[in-house]
């Protein structure tokens, strides 16, 4: 039986229903429809204050689905993915005030070496806006790269206490993923698939570009290939997992992103170094060596380089041979000339550089016109320095280059740490495969930077995050299980 309080509410349920119809009818008599919006943003305040959880995931499963709010509102000078960071940043807000009266964020989280970098990395961020030749710019670059931290890294791992929900994380964000592969795909078929020009703009507007598409795509696929050999999984779920990795294979095939096929190549190198046991530190020696080898004989390489005249094609062999086409590869040319311009901005402003996130309005006037390409404008007004190391130096100095390099430093080596220490399988398999997802970023993060972008950042950040819960929360577990039992 119904009781007065249940139908006092129910009345007023009917009652604001029925306002909120009229008013917002009036609005759309008007042809103002963004009252119509207003029930999504109660919803979305709902989730905040009762299920802050649950509207993790929400926001997760949207990134891949997300659009720029200039594909709605053309002409603006500002942009931003909606209906994601707004929902974001309304988090960050929630966050900051719930940690500033309850102050119970886990330490070994906050004290983490990996969150110690990623702090020096903000605190750096935020000295280079107020220095910034573009104050309003910086500070909207630090606004976003708070809200990515924060939500995906520092909220995730406290969601990845169970490790359980690191799997509904994935699937998340695998799942409205394969809407875009499938529109992506649908897309490219009216072009024909080896139309290679055609992968540039299939992905829009839920991408910017191939290149980014093929980033995400390929952080993903270690983590499809490892749900096959987890046993929590059935033989059936197995399948269709198969079936998801088939359609992610082809799905990075039709990117032409080289950037991306590099990056799984490096992840495999990685894969069968960690496998054979090798350690961290011969690892790191070994890349120093490559480096140093790289440096002595820089000229002779470069000139081997330049008798590469293969250019982008849409026959597969011939594009892979494009990579290292410096001489007249469009592509390749323009990334060499963003680089340059960002190493002259550098040495113009070693310390503190032009500011986060300014690269893309100071570039112009440090190119070359021997070094301009065909894709080159005289306004440097088509996107950023093209690396997640070189772009840094040019907005926030030296040490905006070196504090990214460290959290990739010491995310590898707890990943690293983690695998070989865990006894567990399934956090065996998972850290390995968040820790092969990270090393193609890392990778691509030498041709491409896409961590001012919703798209790259949920699975860069929320990787990260993997790795440091499993690290915290799960491997001492595991370890404990083996001690024989001590009685008081």
């Amino acid at each position: 039986m119904t009781t007065l309080a249940e139908k006092k509410n129910i009345a007023w349920f009917y009652v604001l229903s029925l306002i909120f119809i009229l008013i917002n009818a009036l609005f759309i008599s008007k042809e103002l429809y963004y009252f119509s919006l207003l029930p999504l943003l109660v919803l979305i305040l709902s989730f905040a204050v009762f299920a802050l959880d649950k509207l993790i995931y929400i926001v997760v499963f949207l990134i891949p689905l997300s659009i720029p709010l200039k594909m709605i509102i053309p002409g603006l000078e500002f942009d931003m993915q909606l209906p994601t960071e707004p929902i974001l940043c309304g988090i960050l807000i929630l966050f900051i005030f719930k940690y500033l009266f309850e102050r119970n964020f886990d330490n070994r989280i906050l004290y983490h070496p990996v969150s110690l970098v990623i702090y020096l990395n903000l605190i750096w961020i935020f000295i280079t806006s107020i220095t910034s030749t573009m104050p309003v710019v910086s500070f909207k670059f630090l606004a976003s790269r708070l809200w990515f931290v924060v939500v995906f890294y520092f909220m995730a791992t406290q969601l990845f206490r169970d490790h359980k929900n690191i799997k509904r994380f994935l699937w998340f964000y695998i799942i409205p993923f394969l809407i875009v592969i499938f529109y992506a795909i649908i897309q490219h078929s009216s072009y024909g698939f080896f139309n290679q020009k055609a992968s540039n703009w299939v992905v829009v507007p839920f991408f910017n570009d191939h290149t980014s598409y093929g980033a995400v795509l390929a952080m993903f696929l270690p983590f499809l290939i490892g749900f096959l050999f987890m046993p929590s999984y059935s033989l059936r779920l197995k399948y269709l997992f198969g079936l998801v990795l088939l359609i992610f294979i082809v799905a990075t095939i039709l990117s032409y992103t080289r950037a991306a096929w590099i990056s799984l190549a490096g992840a495999m190198v990685v894969w069968m170094l960690i496998r054979l046991r090798i350690k961290f530190s011969t690892i790191l020696l070994f890349a120093g060596i490559l480096f140093a080898v790289f440096f002595v004989y820089r000229t002779e390489i470069i000139i081997d380089l330049e008798k590469n005249r293969q250019e982008s094609s849409k026959d597969f062999a011939e594009h892979i041979q494009s990579i290292s086409n410096i001489s007249s590869d469009a592509s390749n040319l323009e990334r060499i000339n963003r680089w340059n311009s960002a190493f002259r901005m550098f040495f113009q402003k070693p310390i503190f550089g032009f500011g986060p996130g300014t690269y893309m309005f100071k570039y112009a006037p440090f190119q070359f016109s021997y070094e301009k390409t065909i894709i080159s404008t005289n306004m440097g007004d088509r996107g950023n320095a093209h690396s997640e190391y070189i772009g840094p130096l040019a907005e926030s100095g030296v040490l905006g280059s070196l504090t990214f390099i460290l959290i990739a430093f010491f995310s590898l080596r707890s990943g690293i740490r983690l695998y070989i220490r865990t006894k567990k399988k399934e956090i065996k398999i998972i850290s390995l495969c968040a820790l092969l997802g990270l090393f193609t970023y890392y990778i691509h993060g030498f041709l491409n930077n896409f961590l001012d972008t919703d798209k790259a950042s949920a699975p860069f950040w929320g990787f990260t995050a993997i790795i440091v819960a499993l690290e915290v929360y799960h491997h001492n577990k595991t370890e404990r299980t083996k001690e024989p039992a001590t009685s008081d």
